[in-house]
């Protein structure tokens, strides 16, 4: 099956990143989401990563217009080409909302194209029982997708080899390594980041260290390009916790306990990056 007619659902930072590296490499693409407005916030940030991309010389002003010309606006689900090849959903981390919406796909796209979710910890089995389980697959790409060159492919208990094979070699086409990972909550990626991060801010909890501590330990003594309480910030707190929710209900384990802080900074929207504060105040 020749891949060329993408629909990437869902505007957002993943979203609209992964809209982007599709089109810059040659695919038709339609960024989907429930209004206008959202799709031209999603639109606007592709352009500027492009400009970065220009900057750096490694696309031209030329190559920055025919990818935003292959990048169609399309608002609510139902007005997605019924003809679409490919269809990768990147709403919220939310396994109620990711169900509904290929519930209501199943019946509106043709029935050999390939449905993948970027989700980064939910059950692939679980989101495959209400629609194309054969053609169903975890394509979880990292943050931000135009630099990032991992991408997690995650196989439900029913995904075909076909479908694996095909959803690999379209991970390459975009210039990304592909790594087999199978159906656990987290998968690979999460299971192992998202405990790191909460233990730093149980440490912040307990009064270990301040924030800046924790993250100059991990940077300086561990090599990481950005400290934990840093990352998670950028990641969004509210993804983070959505995460860990996830391992802990998955594992049943009270390694995955979520720190009582990270549930009480959501609480109070304190997101990161996204809201102006988390860990660290921003100017938005």
């Amino acid at each position: 099956m020749k891949i060329q007619n993408v629909a990437v659902i869902g505007a957002g930072t993943m979203g609209n990143g992964i809209a982007h590296v599709f089109a810059q490499n040659g695919f038709n693409v339609q960024l989907v989401d429930i209004k206008e407005e959202f799709i031209e916030r999603g639109l606007a940030n592709i352009s500027k990563n492009l400009d970065r991309q220009i900057k750096k010389e490694i696309i031209t002003e030329n190559d920055k217009n025919q990818i935003l010309d292959r990048i169609k606006k399309v608002v609510n689900f139902e007005g997605i080409d019924p003809n679409t090849d490919f269809i990768i959903e990147a709403i919220i981390e939310n396994k109620d909302a990711k169900l509904n919406l290929f519930k209501t796909l199943e019946n509106i796209i043709k029935k050999d194209s390939i449905f993948s979710t970027n989700t980064s910890s939910i059950s692939i089995t679980e989101l495959s029982t209400v629609c194309r389980p054969e053609n169903f697959i975890g394509m979880h790409f990292m943050n931000p997708v135009p630099v990032m060159k991992l991408v997690e492919i995650i196989r439900g208990y029913s995904t075909s080899d076909q479908t694996y094979l095909i959803v690999k070699e379209l991970s390459e086409q975009l210039g990304k390594t592909p790594v087999e990972v199978h159906d656990f909550p987290g998968f690979i990626s999460n299971r192992v980041l998202m405990p790191m991060i909460n233990e730093a801010i149980f440490a912040l909890y307990e009064g270990v260290a301040s924030t800046e501590a924790i993250d100059t330990v991990m940077k300086l003594g561990m090599n990481h390009p950005m400290g934990p309480l840093t990352l998670a910030d950028f990641i969004g707190l509210d993804v983070c916790l959505a995460i860990m929710d996830v391992l802990y209900t998955g594992y049943n384990d009270s390694k995955y306990r979520p720190c009582p802080l990270l549930k009480k900074m959501v609480a109070a929207n304190k997101l990161g990056r996204k809201t102006g504060e988390g860990f660290y105040k921003y100017d938005n």
